[in-house]
Parts: C-alpha cells; structure tokens; sequence
C-alpha cells in the first residue's frame, strides 16, 4: 500500500464512509443542512433578459485570465434548468438552498428600477423551493459587481456602498417575504484581496496594501444593506459570510511570528472585527503604515457595520502557514499574481496533509480552530454561525458506466461534517452548507476545478448526482433530531 493510502486509511473520516446514517444521527437537533451556488458560476444567460455585464464578464473576456480560456456564458445552465435542480435538491433531502442573486442581472448597472426579467426569475425560482419545502438563502452580492460601476471606482468608492444599500433595498421588497435567510457579502476578504490586491480576480487589480478602500467599502456596504433590508421589512434573517482561515507561522522565529500576525488581520479579522465588534484590529507598530487606509475611519461607519446580526457566516476550506520573506515564485491559492513577489511574506504548503484538486490541504482539524478563534475572540458578540461554505474539489473521474465515485469528497465531507457536529465551546452552529449543489464555473479556474455532488457535462448539461450525492442523502437521512 502506498503512504498516501495508507495516510488516507488512517484518516478519522473513513468510519463514516459505509456508515453515512450514523453520522447523521450525530447532527444536531435544529442543525440546517443545505448546499450552495451563486449567480456567476451557475445561471448562465449572460446576455438573457436585459441583464448588463459584471466586473467577471469584463475580467473573463480578457487573454489569459482563465485557466482553461472558459467562460461562463452558459456554465449549469440553472437560469433554464432551476426546476431540475430543483428537483435535485429535495431528492437530495436538504433544508435550504443558498443561491446568489445576481446584482447586474436584478439592477443592471447598478442603479436604478428592478429588471422585471430577473425578479420574474427568481420568483420562479422561490417558488419552485418553497414548493418543494427548501428554504431560501439569498446572498447579494457574490462577487459580480456591474460593470458600470467599476467604471467610477467599483468598492475602491464609497459609493459604490450606497449603490449596494440601494439593491439590498429593492431585493428585500421583491422577495422579503419568501427568503428565510439573507448574506449581505459573500467573502469580502476574497474580493478585496484577489480582485483588488493580487488580480487573480475581477476586476484584476494590483494594489497590494492599498487595496484596503475596497475591504472598508464593503464593510460599509454591508451595514447599509442590513438597514436597507430591514427598512424593507423582511422577514428572514441577516448575515454576512467571511472566509476564515487560521493562520500559523512556519517556524518560531519572531519574523515568521510577525508576517503571521499580519495575515491573519489581513485575511480574517479585517472582516470580522468591524462587524462583530465595530472596530478595526490593532496592528503592530512596525506594520502601521501598511494600513494607513484605516486611520481616519469615521467612527459613525463602524456604527453601521457593526448593526446586530441573525448569524455569523463562516466559509471554511483550509489553514494557512506564513514564513517570513518574499515568495520564490507567482502562485497564490487562486492563480498565478507576479505582484505576489512583493510581499515580505509567503505562503507555504503543508505537506502533513493531504490536498484537494486545487492544492488546498485538506485539514478538518482546523475548522474546530477556526471555530474557536471565532469563539475566544468575539465572545458574547458571536451570533450564531452558520458554516456557509464547506467542500473540495477533485479530478472526478466518469466512469464506463456513467457513475462517478468520488470517494475523495465523501471522505472530505465525512470529516468536516463530524467536525462541525461536534461543535466547539462559545459556538452557537446552526448549519452546514456545502459548496456546491453543482460542477459549475469555478471564476479563475474555469472548468477545471470540480466541487460539486452533482456532475455536469458542460457540453450536454446534462447532471449525474455522484456517489457524494447518495451518500450525504444517506446522512441526511440518519438524522434522529
């Protein structure tokens, strides 16, 4: 047996692999499961019914921007087979579907009246989930900023917050009565630092440090959209979702302890810290001028952001590990930045685990710490949280039959979900959403990274739910509370 069987083997997942039903009898009572997608990657019809470019169209359209030269002009194809999925969903058992509204589809360009298309869309949409008994979450803003807007400035603008107070405002009056559960900002840390910093993401930029505008923008933004939405009187909750990723330093040096230190107010606490406790992180002396963007921050901005929320929406996919010094080469996690040789820190692997398809390591053990960090650093501000974001890609492989046996993500998923199911001290978790429903375009990487339980040939459209599929049914199904 090789060592990466062998350490495969050894993994503490594997009892649930033939025993799904027993794991679900460890979920708790009231424990929301459900599966996720967003507007971009899955809806398809870019030119369909008066929608307008996103800052993603702009971004894809350009040489060398997407892996595999995609793009997701059609991808799942969901804006025409929602029903399928649909469908898809209650066989699958789930509680509740998180989908994205897609800003430049529901308001193009980012200002003024609905699109009478688009509300017409998703009222199709809710309807046929609230029909099948699946709760509705609804996130705003998943990463498609209109185009029109990234021309005066996109989140380097205050007012491009206003702007997204404005959506927030006209969603909640076109669908407040049916969506159970509302994110403002999906990962604004992903947006600020992949769109805005490295360029790996739309709109591309290379700001490095400062790019923190957009990370405040979007703060502000999101606490303008929860007044808006609840100025429009709906009746679900409200949150937010940041990804999360603890960090540790590579050795014990001060200097690895330092650009530690750093990452994870860059990454995490940036985000987390204005909302839940409304104020920025304190920085350490000798990285002050690395955040000159936060020092003159009107203190009636962090009021805003800070509003109280339903829930606490943690994306979690993998740990980090900085090392002083400048990285040797341009990857990041998301692609390849030539700006990225500019930071005094690196990024480094974690070879004690093994990886998922984009080269994440897959360490479930450190959802329990981002739990916990969560927990000793907000304290009684922690609302409860709500894992909405949670998976793996992987090479899948179609059989000669047809059938995909994705072992690998069942193991994945087996791991994170026990680990979720066990909780961690201070947390209050109330669910577990996987990423995704579907395979679909998955932004920088194009086609080439797989996520989902439900297989698509992007050439036919045509969905085969994997053996990840039956087996969270199976768990789903277990749950006794």
């Amino acid at each position: 047996m090789s060592t990466a069987a062998k350490r495969a083997n050894a993994r503490p997942g594997r009892e649930w692999l033939d025993n799904p039903a027993g794991l679900g009898e460890l979920m708790p009572a009231g424990f929301t499961m459900g599966v996720a997608t967003s507007a971009f990657q899955v809806e398809g019809g870019i030119l369909d019914g008066g929608r307008e470019p996103s800052t993603w169209d702009t971004f894809m359209a350009q040489p060398g921007r997407i892996a595999d030269g995609s793009d997701a002009s059609v991808s799942t194809d969901h804006l025409h087979r929602y029903s399928e999925d649909v469908k898809l969903m209650r066989e699958l058992g789930v509680d509740s579907y998180r989908f994205s509204l897609g800003w430049s589809r529901l308001q193009p360009g980012g200002r003024g009246g609905a699109n009478r298309a688009a509300v017409a869309f998703y009222d199709r949409l809710l309807d046929e989930l609230l029909t099948n008994g699946i709760r509705p979450m609804a996130t705003l803003f998943h990463w498609d900023t209109p185009e029109a807007l990234q021309h005066t400035g996109g989140w380097m603008k205050r007012d491009t917050a206003y702007r997204f107070a404005d959506y927030a405002f006209l969603a909640g009056e076109a669908f407040g009565d049916r969506i159970d559960s509302w994110v403002t900002i999906n990962e604004p840390a992903t947006v600020t630092l992949n769109g805005y910093a490295l360029g790996v993401h739309a709109p591309g930029a290379t700001l490095l440090f400062d790019s923190l505008p957009a990370a405040h923008h979007q703060l502000l933004g999101h606490g303008l959209a929860v007044e808006a939405l609840r100025a429009a009187s709906v009746t679900g909750g409200i949150g937010i979702a940041n990804v999360h990723s603890p960090v540790q330093p590579e050795g014990d040096g001060e200097d690895d302890a330092l650009f530690t230190e750093l990452f994870d107010i860059v990454h995490n606490r940036v985000y987390a810290d204005p909302v839940l406790l409304g104020r920025y992180p304190e920085v350490p002396e000798q990285l002050d001028h690395l955040f000159a963007a936060f020092r003159e921050i009107d203190p009636a901005d962090l009021r805003v952001i800070s509003a109280p929320l339903d829930f606490y929406g943690l994306n979690y996919y993998a740990p980090s590990r900085v090392a002083a010094g400048a990285p040797t080469d341009a990857a990041t996690a998301d692609g390849r930045s030539p700006v990225v040789r500019q930071l005094p820190f690196s990024l480094r692997a974690w070879p004690e685990y093994p990886v998922t398809g984009f080269g994440w390591p897959i360490a479930p053990d450190f959802l329990t710490v981002a739990l916990r960090e969560l927990a000793d650093r907000y304290g009684d501000a922690l609302p409860p949280v709500i894992i909405t974001e949670g998976g793996a890609s992987f090479p899948d492989v179609v059989e000669r039959d047809g059938s995909i046996d994705d072992e690998a993500r069942v193991l994945y998923l087996a791991e994170h979900l026990a680990a979720a199911f066990a909780g961690a001290p201070g947390v209050r978790l109330a669910g577990y959403y996987v990423w995704s429903l579907l395979d679909n375009w998955e932004w920088a990487a194009g086609f080439n990274q797989r996520f989902g339980l439900v297989h698509v040939n992007f050439e036919t459209q045509d969905r085969t739910p994997k053996r990840s599929f039956t087996w969270m049914q199976r768990v789903i199904g277990g749950r006794t509370a």
